[in-house]
């Protein structure tokens, strides 16, 4: 049916809100709102029918009356910025939107104020007069009468973009497109007391994720038939790895997660879909590479957590899934870069730099979009994604009506890039947000199988991609970091949180040295650092402030668990004894390789021995004993302390106090009541045996004067007591024996007794 133009002013000022617009329709505007959910196909040939379908809405206070749907054509758009003005508008214009196309309408009869009602409506390619190849803004209209206006007008319009292209193309530009299987940090430090570490989740969130119909189910789904590269964060691979087997998790999903079957479904779903696929692997938990180089390069060891990063990322990917990723591919946030960038994220031998048009701006006045791989120097690679279309699936396609819009844009854009140039052939790389959410997947997969055809693009790796030829005259110079967007910067994380980081690593270093099995620590935490500095935080300054908190606290409770328990006050009599110290290992594992030593406050008083190597099992205590000289009475303070191998103190020190009495008043008591004793006992046995002699004496006496044998003894031994022989001594027949009996000790005879 022919638009009615007989009131022209009326027609060129109505204007309908976009269904995308956030402004709500004039107050007793008596509109429609028309919304295109669907077109198909998205890119017709000559000989298709294409076919709209969509709603009506009848936002105004009064009935329409004698409505239709119809098909407007516009004029072909004449460059890429035609097509994002276009986007952009909402109304009718008689002048832009052209007329209706004759005998391909849809009677809607009447449409009360408030209701809604689906529609269909499909024109035939040959009837919409479609000139050369281009892109043109078609709309769908709805046409009507009101009580107030009792002639037909349109009452509510909504646009959209036809890409035309009658055959082939000769040089098709070659499309890459990166399929990021990106996640935020699920996984915490801990591990569960057990033989099997049993990891610790910080939520089950990311079981809504992997679910059929859930965020990264629709990414592997979708992905798996298109002609993607995959771009993976290997934390992702192991965080669902760790899900397939028993997990724990905090909070009210918890203790134990029970998605350890949609865990295994989707790490194979994934083994499948990348066995067709070129796979490239981010270093490990994703790191903030502009974070690092603006905040991160001032402080000591943070940029050495990135090559093992990468290293880690090829093992994982390769272990989980089986294949060989690429791990020479840095992607810096939203693609934005500088020199300081560049340098850190080619550090760790990422030779190639995903960046972004709005970043690596074209400054040579080029008619057109130049191949995306750009030599920066130093052996390394610029490939700058195209901004436009990388950010055209960003913002909430939940509606249909707002995907159907993305993908025709999207198509049309890269139809114009083609059109720019079509006798040289480009390589065009798109790099779409980190982390689509279903709606935004599957309206990228829409618009990537509408291409199949391959009537202007043909698809190509990454790696083929930074392999093509450069053009000579596109921008390779890095921008300074002035360049940087604001926006961005105030992003990233702080350089305080990089000095946490290193803090805690520091820790860790102290700690595994001391353990029998370190893997069983350093693995956990050192995957938890690596997450402390992802992309993630980007705008969560809490969250990453709570994640590095809770790792160091963790890790603090674990190195507490070896200490030492405090000892009582001691006292030490004598010069010298034994001194234990205990030491407590609640790890489920043991310590090794320690040493224990004391110090003595006083050295001259209290020698406290040498220091002694310590080897203490998981869950039990052991006392080692020092041997200790004294040289002086009196208190001394003793400190016990522990070590590492390398000489660094481990723990808090324990302080106890000896009293050093080398001679104490009980020992003086027991001694002198030991001699006392001997004393006495000495003194018993002397008159004992001077009795025994008194006696002896008293019964040598009486012999003599009864029997007389020393009488007879004496007469012959002196040889002439009777006949005479001497007549100068006389004879004395009774010995003289008052003088010798009377002492004990005076006659030799008693002496020899």
């Amino acid at each position: 049916m022919a638009l009615v133009t007989g009131v022209p002013l009326l027609v060129g000022v109505l204007q309908v809100p976009h269904p995308s617009s956030a402004q709500a329709a004039p107050s007793g505007s008596r509109t429609v709102d028309v919304t295109i959910n669907a077109m198909s196909p998205s890119a017709p040939a000559k000989d298709d029918k294409v076919t709209f379908s969509g709603t009506l809405t009848n936002d105004g206070n009064t009935t329409v009356t004698d409505a239709h749907v119809g098909m407007n054509r516009g004029p072909s758009l004449n460059g890429r910025s035609s097509i994002e003005t276009a986007s952009k508008r909402t109304g009718y214009l008689a002048s832009v939107d052209g007329k209706e196309i004759d005998g391909h309408t849809a009677k809607i009869g009447k449409l009360e104020p408030g209701a809604s009602r689906r529609f269909t409506l499909s024109v035939p390619v040959k009837d919409l007069d479609l000139g050369d190849d281009g892109v043109y803004q078609v709309g769908v209209s709805l046409s009507g009468r009101t009580q107030a206006a009792p002639y037909e007008q349109v009452l509510g319009i909504d646009h959209t973009f036809l890409p035309w292209q009658k055959a082939d193309a000769d040089k098709k530009t070659q499309l890459t497109y990166l399929w990021p299987l990106i996640s935020s940090t699920h996984l915490t430090a801990e591990t569960d007391a057990d033989a099997q570490q049993t990891p610790v989740f910080r939520n089950d969130d990311l079981a809504a994720e992997l679910a059929p119909g859930g965020r990264l189910q629709k990414m592997v789904a979708l992905g798996r038939n298109l002609p993607v590269t995959f771009v993976i964060d290997p934390d992702l691979l192991a965080t669902v790895d760790a899900m397939t087997k028993s997990y724990k998790v905090n909070g009210p999903d918890g203790p134990m997660g029970k998605n350890q079957a949609v865990a295994k479904q989707w790490l194979h779903d994934l083994e499948e879909s990348v066995k067709t696929h070129e796979v490239i692997a981010l270093p490990f938990a994703d790191p903030d590479l502009a974070s690092l180089a603006h905040h991160g390069r001032s402080v000591p060891s943070a940029l050495s957590h990135l090559g093992p990063a990468t290293e880690l990322a090829g093992r994982t990917v390769d272990t989980i899934l089986g294949v060989k990723a690429r791990t020479d591919f840095a992607w810096p946030v939203d693609g934005a870069i500088d020199s300081s960038i560049v340098d850190v994220a080619t550090s760790a031998g990422a030779h190639n730099v995903i960046t972004r048009s709005d970043s690596l701006r074209e400054t040579g006045g080029l008619p057109y979009t130049p191949t995306a791989a750009r030599p920066i120097g130093g052996g390394n690679t610029a490939i700058v994604a195209d901004r436009g279309l990388s950010r055209a699936f960003e913002g909430d396609l939940s509606k249909a009506g707002d995907a159907t819009h993305a993908v025709q844009e999207f198509l049309a854009q890269t139809q114009m890039i083609n059109l720019q140039a079509p006798d040289r052939q480009r390589s065009i790389v798109v790099a779409p947000q980190r982390m689509p959410s279903a709606g935004q997947a599957q309206a990228m997969a829409a618009a990537l199988r509408a291409l199949e055809s391959g009537r202007w693009t043909q698809p190509l790796n990454l790696s083929g991609a930074a392999k093509a030829e450069p053009d000579r005259a596109a921008t390779r110079r890095v921008p300074s970091g002035a360049a940087y967007p604001g926006s961005l910067r105030r992003q990233e994380l702080p350089t305080d949180a990089f000095r946490q980081i290193q803090d805690t690593q520091a820790a860790l270093d102290d700690f595994q040295v001391i353990l029998a099995q370190p893997e069983r620590v350093v693995t956990p935490f050192g995957n938890a650092i690596m997450r402390e500095m992802s992309t993630e935080w980007r705008g969560d300054a809490v969250g990453a402030t709570a994640y590095r908190n809770s790792v160091r606290s963790y890790l603090d409770g674990l190195t507490k668990k070896v200490h030492l328990i405090q000892k009582s006050d001691a006292t030490l009599s004598g010069r010298s004894a034994t001194i234990p110290v205990t030491v407590q290992n609640n790890l489920v594992q043991g310590v090794e390789d320690m040493t224990l030593e004391l110090r003595s406050s006083q050295s001259n008083r209290l020698d406290v021995g040498e220091a002694q190597r310590i080897k203490v099992d998981g869950g039990h205590s052991q006392s080692f004993k020092f041997d200790t000289t004294a040289n002086a009475n009196g208190r001394a303070w003793v400190t016990a302390q522990l070590y590492t191998s390398d000489g660094k103190p481990y723990g808090d020190p324990m302080t106890f106090q000896v009293n050093v009495t080398e001679i104490t008043a009980t020992v003086m008591l027991v001694i002198a009541g030991g001699v006392l004793l001997l004393v006495l006992a000495g003194v018993r046995i002397y008159l004992q045996r001077k009795r025994a002699a008194a006696q002896r004496a008293e019964d040598g006496s009486e012999g003599d004067d009864g029997e007389g044998p020393a009488d007879e003894e004496d007469t012959d031994g002196d040889n002439g007591g009777t006949d005479g022989d001497d007549p100068e001594q006389p004879s004395d027949p009774t010995p003289d024996t008052g003088s010798e009996n009377s002492d004990p000790s005076g006659s030799g005879e008693k002496v020899d007794r």
